[in-house]
Order: C-alpha cells, then sequence, then structure tokens
C-alpha cells in the first residue's frame, strides 16, 4: 500500500508548478518519505547503469520499503521492495551510512 503513497506523492511533485527547474533528487526523496510517514535509508549515485541515475529507498517499518529510481533523463519512478530483497536494502543502507573514505574501500 504504501508503494501507492509514494506514487501520489512523486505525481503531486510532478505537477507541482516549479518554474520550470526540476528539483534535486535528494530533496524529492525527502519529500515523499515526509508526506508518507517513512524514512530515507538510502540515497545514492549509481554509476556504470545504462538506465538509472539515482537511486533510493524509503522505509516504512513492518510495512514495507520501497525504491525510488531516476532515470537517466531525469524521469522518477517507484516499485515496492519484494522482502526477500530485504537484505540488499540492509547492506546498501549499511554501506551508505559510512563515512566517505570507508565506503570508498568498501565498493
Amino acid at each position: 500500500m504504501m508503494a501507492e503513497y509514494v506514487e501520489l506523492a512523486l505525481l503531486e511533485q510532478s505537477l507541482a508548478n516549479t518554474g520550470g527547474i526540476q528539483r534535486p533528487f535528494s530533496d524529492r526523496v525527502d519529500d515523499v518519505a515526509e508526506k508518507t510517514g517513512g524514512s530515507v535509508l538510502f540515497d545514492i549515485r549509481v554509476d556504470g547503469d545504462t538506465r538509472i541515475r539515482r537511486m533510493a529507498a524509503i522505509g516504512y517499518g513492518a510495512t514495507g520499503t520501497v525504491a525510488i529510481m531516476m532515470d537517466k533523463e531525469g524521469q522518477l519512478s517507484s516499485a515496492p521492495i519484494n522482502p526477500d530483497n530485504d537484505f540488499l536494502v540492509a547492506k546498501l543502507t549499511a554501506w551508505n551510512s559510512l563515512p566517505m573514505a570507508e565506503q570508498v574501500s568498501a565498493s
């Protein structure tokens, strides 16, 4: 159910009058998390992928997790994360919480 709320928040952002200037990905993810009662688990840049530029996850406790992706054209999409993949979210969340120097050595 949270995935639907995330989609609605993203739609609201896309319809907002921003004077033609797109808000930064991090700001948009933070806004969605705040509006839907979740917390940002990670927000990372994706290098080397042909389609995805940025990826973030918003956690909702026992309710689940939703991923938000930004493609190379700046379009956002979201999807619920299958509970079987929670270990991947946990790994990215832990990596994202490391200081930058440790992130580099752990990559």
